[in-house]
């Protein structure tokens, strides 16, 4: 059978991809230190569990739920969003999903009509560019540059602001370099979008892991009037390390809310009954044990920055959040004669047994992203192979 243009035309996570091969060959008894994946390494807190166990044994996670979310778990993420955002918000604002991507994927379903234009600034997160294409938008890529913090600027928005722009993209924390804009370039960010009548992006699931004194502002919170122009994406995944358990949220505009529900009561009914009974602790239970893992987050990140950024040939500065570091290796390449950065990445993984993932999914094809979420004793031994490999390369 013929399979549809959308289907076809798709490109595959890089991110998964590189994740998968790494765990195949670990399967296979090699030994690989895998800085591909996008979760926290630790498991979901004890609170947390014990959340879930106790709504398994009481029955009430057995049915259905409400298609955009129960009310205790839209009870919790108004309370988070008064005291995360300063916004007074209702139910009607928010939609609780099957994890913080399809959040986006019903938003783009909801807002976007064919040849709509979506703004995202590079790099940017893997699904970003496919979903708008899903959604039979067009994404418009604006490039950040290093010297900026892979930030972009109100005259690069500007440049490539179109009539047929409907939305731009704000992922601070970013995934994949860790940096974070400020107060100022988001309000101006901010106010540029509401002059123009375009939706802010607001992706937000990085804006607890934030380290070495630095604050990740929230755009929506810094007036009423960018408030209006916003759809905040979250979730329990990074900070709470519930990937697995895949609750997500959106908070916005009921007319743009009421249109995600709608498209979610028919793609998935409900998010897992028993994932939102543990996202509601997650919420407003203790936040010890999720400030623990901030903490041992950002310790790795103290120690393992300078020995990434002293390898020959990679250039980077320290990610501000999230657990990415995003070098560029261009100097690297070059030295081994590499001109294709997904070959420099598998001819690693083949010869010392590191697994990055390459930078061209993030549409940087001269760097690639290491994640630090794993021990510090294979972050440490990580860096040796890469450096031994580098130096190889040159023989």
């Amino acid at each position: 059978m013929k399979l549809s243009q959308r289907v076809t035309n798709l490109e595959p996570s890089v991110t998964l991809a590189a994740t998968a091969k790494a765990k195949e060959l670990k399967a296979q008894g090699l030994d690989v230190i895998s800085l591909t994946v996008g979760e926290p390494d630790f498991t979901t807190p004890e609170n947390i569990e014990k959340a879930a166990i106790e709504g398994i044994k009481s029955g009430n996670v057995s049915f259905y739920t409400p298609s955009g979310g129960t009310p205790e778990l839209k009870n919790a993420i108004i309370d988070v969003t008064k005291k995360n955002y300063d916004l007074t918000i209702d139910a009607s604002n928010i939609i609780v999903t099957s994890g913080a991507k399809f959040a986006l994927y019903t938003l783009f379903q909801t807002i976007l009509d064919a040849g709509d234009e979506v703004i995202i600034p590079v790099p940017y997160w893997v699904s970003y560019g496919e979903q708008v294409k899903l959604a039979q938008g067009n994404p418009v890529f604006v490039s950040g540059n290093l010297a900026n913090d892979y930030k972009v600027t109100l005259d690069q928005l500007e440049d490539v602001r179109t009539a047929q722009t409907k939305a731009v993209i704000i992922n601070s924390p970013s995934n994949p370099t860790g940096m974070i804009y400020t107060e100022a370039e988001l309000r101006a960010i901010g106010e540029w979008a509401v002059r123009h009548d375009l939706l802010i992006i607001s992706d937000d699931i990085y804006d607890h892991l934030v380290y070495n004194g630095n604050e990740a502002p929230h755009i929506a919170s810094l007036s009423d009037e960018i408030f209006h122009h916003t759809v905040i994406i979250n979730g329990v995944s990074k900070t709470y390390s519930m990937t697995g358990w895949r609750i997500g949220y959106a908070v916005g505009n009921p007319e743009i809310i009421g249109g995600m529900t709608s498209i979610a009561s028919q793609a998935t009914s409900n998010p897992a009954a028993v994932s939102q009974a543990a996202a509601v602790e997650a919420l407003i239970g203790q936040q010890e044990t999720a400030e623990a893992m901030r903490q041992a987050f950002e310790e790795r990140l103290n120690t393992i920055y300078p020995k990434v950024a002293a390898l020959p040939g990679f250039e980077l500065k320290k990610p501000q959040g999230t657990f990415y570091l995003f070098p560029n290796i261009a100097g690297a390449m070059k030295m081994g004669g590499y001109d294709n950065v997904t070959t420099w990445v598998n001819d690693l993984l083949e010869q010392e047994r590191v697994a990055l993932v390459t930078g061209e999914g993030f549409g940087s094809p001269e760097s690639v992203r290491m994640s630090y979420s794993t021990s510090l004793e294979d972050l440490e031994e990580a860096v040796v192979r890469i450096r031994r490999f580098i130096e190889n390369s040159q023989k």
